[in-house]
């Protein structure tokens, strides 16, 4: 009987990726729940964030893509995060530069804040390459 014992490694990125994944993965399926019972092409509202299904949905995809990744290893992590951290990023200045009018995913103040501090954080936290 051959019992092969497979330990994979335990990394501050593969930490990150999965403790950020799930939170996203979290936020995505509480929006979505919220914004059907309020109405799925409506604003909705969880705590002090502005959501809206598609805004879900990319919190969704997000979050399991970090998850899959800090699952699969150290490489796959720090590759995703930092992929994830320049999303988060761009997603959190984008936030930032759309007017109330022209806004398709319904980026508020606290979102921008929640992106761009979960940029700074996947970045910082995949640069160390651990």
């Amino acid at each position: 009987m051959d019992s092969h014992l497979h330990v994979r490694a335990v990394s501050p990125n593969r930490v990150a990726g999965a403790v950020v994944g799930a939170c996203y993965v979290l936020i995505g399926v509480a929006g979505l729940t919220v914004s059907m019972i309020t109405g799925f092409a409506e604003e909705s509202h969880l705590f002090v964030f502005q959501l809206n299904p598609l805004h879900n949905l990319l919190h969704l995809a997000l979050g399991t893509v970090l998850g899959l990744a800090a699952y699969r290893g150290v490489r796959h992590a720090t590759l995703v995060n930092a992929g994830a951290g320049v999303c988060y990023g761009l997603l959190g200045v984008l936030g930032l530069l759309l007017g109330a009018g022209v806004n398709p995913l319904d980026l508020s103040g606290p979102d921008n804040v929640l992106h761009l501090a979960t940029a700074v954080g996947l970045l910082g936290i995949s640069a160390a390459r651990k």
